[in-house]
């Protein structure tokens, strides 16, 4: 089905996966084995920079034996340690980009950059703005495995939370309708939904942009250390659901894709990462 729709999408003739009525619906539920590891909280927590969070370097078991195909199979992953941001970026941050940049704001600018919205997520973002920023702020996107890594540690988990199905005290989701900027909800309101490492709304609120091109059967030959995914491609990774989609979605393992140049109002909006 996927293979479908990228076939369909590439000749114009659909809306992109991520537009398709309730997000994240793809597949069978998927279940977890294994008993919970501890945690490295205080490794974690030692980051230099307050906004960000250190993730330690070791393996964690990448995509899911029980999930969609492009989660398959289940893998080990080594990862250098990284620091990844502990929120979404902000529509108060991007406006400071904006401001001492140039770059062209995104098409809902004025609606978005108001004072009730200044600790939400910034969206309708497309790649390109949201490399740009990270890269402005001394950053990156962070590659999908950094990303996965961040949002469910090292005992395979379900969600960032764990493995207890998503409640309103846990994420922004589930609420209808495809454009609205008052559905997001400020940057880390949901404490019992953050992640091992203490990284916030890795499940709903926006979708976030990755810096790996998506291909639906990487899994099957990535590299076991430091994967970056594809050389090229047609489709950018996005990652963690948003506030219109379905439970499935905010999966940590679930996959998502749209062509980079892509832009919406409840999707895309990225965080950025970079090595300590």
């Amino acid at each position: 089905m996927r293979k479908m729709l990228i076939v369909v999408a590439m000749l114009g003739l659909t809306a992109y996966p991520a537009l398709a009525g309730v997000t994240g619906e793809k597949g069978s539920q998927e279940s977890v084995t294994g008993p919970k590891q501890a945690y490295e909280k205080a490794v974690a927590g030692q980051s230099q920079e307050p906004s960000m969070v250190l993730v330690p370097a070791g393996e964690f078991t990448m995509g899911s034996a029980t999930g969609d195909a492009d989660e398959r199979p289940a893998h080990q992953v080594y990862l250098d340690s990284f620091l990844i941001d502990r929120y979404e970026v902000t529509v108060e941050q991007y406006a400071a980009f904006l401001q001492e940049t140039g770059t062209s704001s995104p098409s809902d600018w004025r609606m978005m950059n108001q004072l009730s919205n200044k600790k939400r997520p910034v969206s309708n973002v497309d790649w390109a703005d949201a490399a740009a920023y990270c890269k402005w702020a001394g950053k990156r996107l962070p590659t999908e495995a950094e990303w996965e890594k961040a949002a469910r540690g090292t005992d395979g988990r379900l969600y960032p939370w764990g493995n207890e199905p998503p409640t309103p005290r846990h994420a922004n989701y589930g609420q209808a309708g495809s454009s609205n900027n008052g559905a997001l909800a400020p940057v880390g309101s949901f404490e019992e939904g953050k992640s091992p490492y203490g990284v916030y709304d890795m499940a709903g609120n926006v979708w976030e942009w990755v810096s790996d091109w998506y291909d639906h059967d990487y899994y099957r030959a990535s590299p076991p250390r430091n994967p970056e995914g594809p050389l090229t491609g047609g489709f950018k990774g996005i990652r963690g659901g948003s506030w219109n989609s379905s439970p499935r979605a905010l999966r940590s393992a679930d996959r998502y894709w749209d062509p980079p140049t892509f832009r919406s109002q409840y999707l895309p909006g990225f965080r950025c990462a970079k090595k300590p």
